[in-house]
């Protein structure tokens, strides 16, 4: 046996099969991760004459083009301009309840357990049965909206249509999904919390409020921005819950999925490459945000 077969360092080298094995699917994780979205991306470039499957027939911009100019009768800009809107207002009001929740967490609450497992069961509750649910309760809401119109106000029952809308039975179907990751990811941020900041604040003269604001909302203010580009991811791509509740307007990923079945060109592509790179500029965002955040603290 030579010297470089039994030297120390060579033998560190060698990786166990195990090692490889859990490579191989670590590699195969990546690749269905990725590779649909970098098949989408690369197809959306096709040329002109080009189609929905390899092989590339040319690279252009075409298809973007296309899509900027509208797609037969659905508006795209609109409906992205809904789903921008849809999704802030989903991010700021998951930020503010699971906040809220969390703080009213951190002391026993008289029927806080039962509270939990209600909020919590939003998740495993199948999607499409919340969405039913949610249509299906907003249906019967407008059946009592128009008899009480009826005996109390005729006159406007004829320009009463339906509660149903998107910042109505929309907004709630979706709260049903971002509230109880907001709640659980606040459940791990004060599980971490160190009370003694509050108590040294309070010992230094501080009132509740001024503790919450100069010195608890601070110290949690990453995980809020968490919160927040979580609850606006999730009401960006939503599709389950939100096929029943939105009354006469769509959000994009509703018009994306009426697409797949009409539309059998690139600019389906072009369309997806678009709302990924709005995603990717959410987070980029984020990132920034949560940079400031932290060099504006390392000053204090």
């Amino acid at each position: 046996m030579s010297l470089l077969a039994t030297s120390p360092v060579l033998r560190r080298e060698r990786r166990p099969l195990s090692f490889w094995l859990l490579g191989a699917v670590f590699a195969a994780f990546v690749l269905f991760l990725y590779g649909p979205m970098f098949a989408i991306f690369v197809l959306s470039f096709q040329g002109p004459e080009g189609g929905l499957t390899f092989p590339m027939r040319g690279w252009s911009l075409h298809w973007f083009a296309q899509l900027w100019e509208g797609i037969g009768v659905i508006d795209i800009g609109a409906a992205l301009r809904r789903s921008l809107l849809l999704g802030t207002v989903v991010m700021g009001l998951t930020v503010l309840f699971s906040l809220l929740a969390g703080l009213a967490y951190r002391k026993k609450l008289p029927g806080g357990t039962l509270l939990f497992y209600v909020v919590v069961a939003s998740l495993i509750m199948p999607s499409i049965i919340v969405s039913l649910g949610v249509g299906l309760m907003f249906r019967l809401l407008d059946g009592g909206v128009k008899l009480w119109l009826e005996a109390h106000w005729p006159e406007a029952l004829d320009t009463f249509t339906t509660t149903l809308g998107m910042f109505s039975s929309g907004l709630g179907a979706q709260l049903t999904w971002t509230l109880p990751f907001g709640l659980l990811i606040m459940f791990a941020v004060f599980n971490r919390f160190n009370p003694a900041y509050e108590e040294a604040a309070r010992d230094l003269g501080a009132t509740r409020w001024q503790t919450l604001r100069h010195v608890v909302l601070p110290l949690i203010g990453p995980s809020l921005v968490g919160i927040g580009m979580f609850g606006f991811t999730l009401s960006w791509d939503e599709i389950a819950r939100s096929s029943q509740v939105m009354g006469d307007v769509n959000t994009l990923p509703l018009e994306l999925q009426g697409l797949t079945t009409t539309v059998t060109t690139p600019v389906i592509y072009a369309l997806g490459t678009v709302t990924t790179l709005v995603s990717f500029a959410v987070m980029g965002l984020t990132m920034v945000l949560m940079a400031v955040w932290r060099r504006r603290q390392g000053r204090r």
